[in-house]
This record gives structure tokens, sequence and C-alpha cells, in this order.
């Protein structure tokens, strides 16, 4: 593990709730190498957002270690995230928002700006640089944070279902660019979702998460070719083989 980017050794998490103590994460342990995508499926409730609230550092674990490149994780901003829900601000245009960790980081304002366009015509929203977030689609949206968390410029990215809440057609559309702006910047990326056809589609590797407490259920390389065909017979067969092991998991 010690060439990983990314390190998890047995984190566990309890909440208190009502007066009930409610135990999330149990020992759970992974580890990413750089440069590659990795998805979380998990019964719903088990704690996929918990854990990504914990490597980013917005909640503690009870216990366990999180390294970054074999360092303790410094502080909040060390890594990227992006939530269910995209946070934009509604008093920044666009170009604005995209810009956002860019001035808070301190780095060069028209170099950001520059990074920023590129992205827009790859995300399909040049044109839209200077509207506003009320002014744009749900998926337009979140291709905007998308584009934001990008040029944050961590070495690792969180995605906490990004294409959770769009329809069909925009969410196969927004999968292609997404996987086409990965693998040129080739950042980690860990994908929490709850389709097994997506996590197949864009991943080098998913690992599945039992019920709550969470512990690590199975850590599957997908070794298909890139661009994947979502109606191979292949792929049908390991999401079916996916869908299996949720439902005995306590449903996705």
């Amino acid at each position: 593990m010690s060439s990983s980017l990314l390190q998890v050794h047995d984190l566990s998490k309890h909440y208190r709730q009502r007066g009930i103590n409610v135990h999330v994460l149990d020992r759970l342990s992974f580890a990413l190498e750089g440069g590659t995508w990795t998805t979380i499926l998990g019964p719903s409730g088990c704690g996929k957002t918990t854990l990504l609230k914990i490597l980013v550092g917005l909640e503690r674990a009870d216990s366990g270690t999180v390294l970054v490149d074999g360092a303790q994780v410094p502080q909040l901003g060390s890594i990227a995230y992006l939530p269910q829900h995209d946070t934009l601000l509604p008093w920044r245009d666009a170009l604005g928002n995209a810009i956002l960790a860019s001035e808070i980081d301190g780095r060069s304002l028209k170099e950001a700006k520059r990074e920023a366009i590129e992205l827009f015509e790859h995300f399909g929203l040049g044109g839209f640089e200077f509207v506003y977030p009320h002014q744009l689609s749900g998926g337009m949206r979140q291709r905007l944070a998308l584009i934001r968390t990008f040029l944050a410029h961590r070495p690792i990215l969180l995605l906490d279902e990004p294409l959770g809440a769009l329809d069909p057609l925009t969410r196969a559309t927004l999968q292609t660019w997404l996987l086409e702006v990965w693998s040129e910047l080739r950042k980690t990326v860990l994908l929490v979702t709850h389709d097994a056809e997506e996590a197949l589609l864009l991943s080098d590797r998913v690992l599945v998460l039992s019920e709550r407490p969470a512990s690590l259920q199975r850590d599957q390389a997908v070794e298909l070719p890139r661009p994947r065909d979502r109606g191979s017979a292949d792929l049908v067969a390991r999401k079916t083989a996916l869908l299996d092991l949720l439902l005995v998991s306590g449903g996705a």
C-alpha cells in the first residue's frame, strides 16, 4: 500500500441519534493508485457519503487513518469534493463559480480563466461563461460544478452521485464527457453512485460496501477496454452480478 496515492485503513464511525448509537463504518480499508478511477457502490444509508466527508475532512472518524501520498491528510481542502448538490454561488456567474478554488488558493486568475474556458468548451458550456446559475438547466449546473471540481487542482477528486438527479439522456452524455476529461487530466477519482452500469462504464475498479455498518464486501477490477458498450454481453453480465450482490447486501 505504500505506493498508493490514497490509503484508508480501519476507518470506523459511530453517530448518536436520538439517544441511539448508530454504527456507520466498521474498520473500512482500501487504497487508490494515482490516476485511476474507483467507484463505490453500496446499499442506501450504508455510509458512503459519510465516508467521503471523512476523507475530505468535513467529519472525523472515531478510529482509523487516511493518508494521501503517504502522509496524514493535513487539513480541509487537500482533496477536492463534489457533494450531491452542486452548491454553486448564485451571486457569481458561471466563470466566477468555476474559478473559485483558484481564487481561494491565490493562483493566477488569468490562467484560471483560460483553463476554465477550455473546460467550458469541452463540457458543452461554451458561450455560457457569464450567465448565472439560476439561468442554467440542471444538467448544465452539474457540468459547471464538475468543472469547478476539476479546476481545484487537487490530486484526488471525490464525487458524490454527481449525475444522480439527471435525466437518462443527459446522464449518459455527461458520463461520456466526464470520462473524456478524466482521460486527459488523469486525476485520481473516487465516485459514489447507486448505478451499477455507471460504475462499470467509468471505473477501473468497483468497491462494494455492505449494509451499515459498512465494510468492504467486494473489490472488483473492471478489466474492459474503453470506450465501453453499455449493451455488451460482458458489461451486462457484470452489472447483473453487482446488482445481485447489492440486493443480498440490503438493496441499492
